[in-house]
């Protein structure tokens, strides 16, 4: 745990330095294949010290972070028992990994998008789409949409609230994109429902 804790220290002493944008990319393109800390905790404090750029810092956390999931993608369609398999277990996510590929089965691009929003670790559903042959442009297009909506909805918070939401964002941030990911997989069934 002391490891873990210092280098989210590390990603967060990133906001104090001019290569904050650059280290947000990084940052998110490592989580979104093998990094075990998120982007949000950087583009949270960027978005704080400059908030009129928080748009700007969630497209950098988008690129970066879609740009990272083709890695993972890479990672399980090519190289699963090389280096998949080390990703997973480093993590303890093997006993996992059934459930996942059964999710796959059922839901197919949406496991990607909801993973992609949720707080749930996407590195393992960007290696298991590739492992499961996920239509690869509907697999960068879910990550995208399940992306940018994270990373918009944190930048619209501080845009709008300004730094004082931080703390907020920091202790309530999963309850927030669970309530929203239900809420959104609500519209579309009741869409798909009326349609």
């Amino acid at each position: 745990m002391k490891s873990i804790r210092r280098l989210y220290e590390w990603v967060l002493g990133w906001s104090n330095s001019p290569f904050g944008g650059w280290a947000l990319f990084i940052i998110a393109f490592a989580e979104s294949s093998f990094f075990p800390i998120p982007p949000d905790v950087l583009l949270v404090a960027l978005a704080v010290g400059a908030h009129k750029k928080a748009f700007r810092f969630a497209l950098i956390a988008t690129v970066g972070s879609v740009l990272g999931g083709m890695l993972g993608y890479l990672i399980g369609w090519q190289f699963m028992a090389f280096i998949g398999d080390h990703i997973i277990a480093f993590f303890g996510f093997a006993d996992k990994f059934a459930q996942v590929e059964s999710l796959y089965n059922t839901w197919d691009a949406w496991v990607v998008f909801i993973a992609g929003f949720t707080p749930i670790p996407y590195k393992v559903f960007t290696i298991a789409a590739g492992l499961f042959h996920l239509n690869f442009p509907i697999f960068v297009l879910a990550s995208a949409l399940g992306r940018a909506g994270r990373f918009c909805l944190v930048a619209a918070l501080i845009y709008y609230r300004g730094p004082s939401i931080k703390a907020f964002i920091d202790h309530y941030f999963n309850l927030i994109v669970t309530a929203f990911t239900l809420l959104l997989i609500g519209g579309f069934f009741i869409i798909a429902q009326v349609l």
